[in-house]
């Protein structure tokens, strides 16, 4: 017989019996798991940044506490089993605890299809034979409505992967570490929501020990399932759920998580996947931290809008996970320059003539960072460049004002569909002896554009694609065109000549270009 039976609802108060619950949870959750670190992160003389590393917990997230804290209150000697459903990090929680237990709690988890086959298999390897994974639908909440089915009809207890007092105690351990840490007081804290268990458990014992506290909720913004709930009195489903954080993507709130949050969280923040990007990329340059993007959305939430909120001198933060497909991060790492202001893509409209476009990159490397280049031949007459630039706000603004007195025409394209996807348009109709080139350079001001200056003077641009990449080196697919095979010789001698400073000049083959361009 388990000796951790439920706790009797003894207080009518749902705020009182979810302190309750956070206290009662101390005695359970650290059966299979040791209070994760609060570290410091000093921001300026005036501010103090504290992050709570839930990312360094047994399965990188914080999820095992809510779910132990149930499965330990139930005898298991007479449960059938238990039914779950989520998106991951829940699963894995379940999983732990079903195998802390010996097998004798089977656990039957519901998962999306699309749901990361490493959190697939992380939970199978935490729970052994203990666990059956079923995977339904695309959505979380599709997951949820067949577990609740599978309750009903096989008769296992629902873990509920936050609307329950009993996980939302285990997730409020979260602060009881905090409190008892010995840092603070702290004057606020930013708070991911996505059912919001996480956040009404660690808001309630915040609030109790901190009650000059501000408490801010932060989803994201095709995710903000609790502030709509809060707004409309109850809770809804969104019509539309992003799923970049997926561990936040949830379409509508919880009745008990709801009535927690409306009491408990003082303001509602949101932020956008870029802005999640640039917080993971803040973790990796202070802390060399790699979080899953719903385990930066709350510091995301504080660095997106610090400058229009009061002046906080202590302020918490939770790292709420770190199990990401490593496949994601190509698209974080382009996106992090985007949330934090320091990226834009412009595209310009040039005259199509011999040596333009040179001058237009020779002008525009001199007064910023080109990160990126997409540029098709589309017209006789006239060109677009698309180019982007690392920069300062302020450096934009002054650029920007520069290029306008002199007549150049250009338009912001950051983040529409092709210069997302880099579809680079070209017509081969305008093509007479193409010349396509793999073009690697030392990554470095004015390397490449020594080998352009010279190239220009041969031939036409008629094709750029260029990215950084973080490397010493920079690597660009680059096409030239000329009037007969003669200029093309020509132009071969100086591509393989001495007289610029490429590290490696390789022409595609007749097969590439017909494969990769369509030629």
């Amino acid at each position: 017989m388990n000796l951790y039976l439920k706790t009797p609802e003894s207080h009518s108060d749902p705020l009182a019996n979810l302190r309750h619950e956070i206290l009662m949870a101390r005695g359970r959750v650290y059966e299979v798991g040791k209070p994760t670190p609060l570290e410091k992160l000093l921001i300026d003389d005036d501010t103090t940044l504290y992050l709570k590393r839930e990312d360094l917990s047994p399965m990188h997230a914080y999820k095992w506490r809510g779910a132990y804290n149930k499965m330990a209150q139930l005898d298991q000697d007479s449960a059938k089993g238990v039914v779950a459903a989520s998106a991951g990090n829940h699963a894995q929680g379940v999983a732990i605890a079903a195998a802390k237990f010996g097998g004798k709690i089977k656990a039957k988890i519901f998962m999306p299809l699309n749901t990361p086959q490493m959190k697939q298999d992380a939970v199978r390897r935490l729970g052994g034979d203990a666990v059956t994974i079923d995977l339904i639908g695309d959505r979380y909440d599709d997951a949820v409505e067949a577990a609740k089915e599978c309750a009903e009809k096989e008769g296992y207890v629902m873990v509920h992967a936050f609307d329950d007092y009993a996980v939302m105690g285990g997730q409020g351990t979260i602060a009881d570490e905090v409190v008892m840490s010995g840092e603070g007081p702290f004057d606020a804290a930013f708070l991911q929501i996505g059912g919001g268990g996480m956040a009404a458990g660690v808001a309630a014992w915040l609030k109790t020990y901190y009650p000059d506290i501000t408490i801010y909720g932060v989803e994201g913004k095709d995710q903000a399932s609790m502030a709509a709930a809060v707004e409309a009195g109850e809770p809804v489903t969104l019509p539309r759920v992003d799923v970049f954080c997926d561990g936040t993507a949830v379409a509508k709130a919880g009745a008990k998580t709801f009535e927690m949050c409306n009491q408990l969280i003082d303001k509602f923040l949101t932020v956008s996947n870029e802005e999640v990007c640039a917080a993971m990329q803040f973790l990796w340059e202070r802390k060399r931290i790699i979080p899953e993007p719903a385990g930066a959305m709350g510091l995301a939430g504080w660095l997106t809008h610090r400058d229009h909120l009061p002046r906080h001198k202590n302020i918490l933060t939770i790292i709420c996970g770190s199990n990401m497909d490593f496949a994601q991060l190509q698209r974080v790492v382009r996106a992090a320059r985007i949330g934090s202001s320091r990226r834009r893509y412009l595209r310009f409209e040039i005259m199509e003539r011999p040596g333009t476009l040179f001058q237009l990159l020779h002008e525009l490397r001199t007064k910023a960072s080109i990160v990126e280049f997409q540029y098709g031949k589309v017209s006789p007459e006239k060109a677009w460049p698309v180019i982007g630039f690392d920069s300062k706000e302020e450096s934009f603004t002054e650029l920007e004002k520069g290029w306008e007195k002199r007549g150049l025409r250009f338009e912001d394209v950051t983040g529409e569909p092709d210069i997302e996807f880099r579809a680079i348009r070209y017509d081969p109709a305008l093509l007479h002896v193409p010349l396509f080139l793999q073009v690697e350079f030392s990554e470095r001001a004015g390397a490449l554009a020594a080998f352009l200056e010279g190239a220009s003077a041969l031939s036409d641009f008629v094709y750029f694609n260029y990215q950084y990449s973080g490397e010493r080196v920079g690597r660009a697919l680059i096409g030239f065109d000329f009037p007969d095979q003669q200029a093309r010789e020509k132009f071969l001698e100086y591509a393989h000549g001495k007289d610029h400073a490429t590290r490696s000049v390789v022409p595609l083959t007749e097969d590439q270009m017909t494969r990769v361009l369509g030629f």
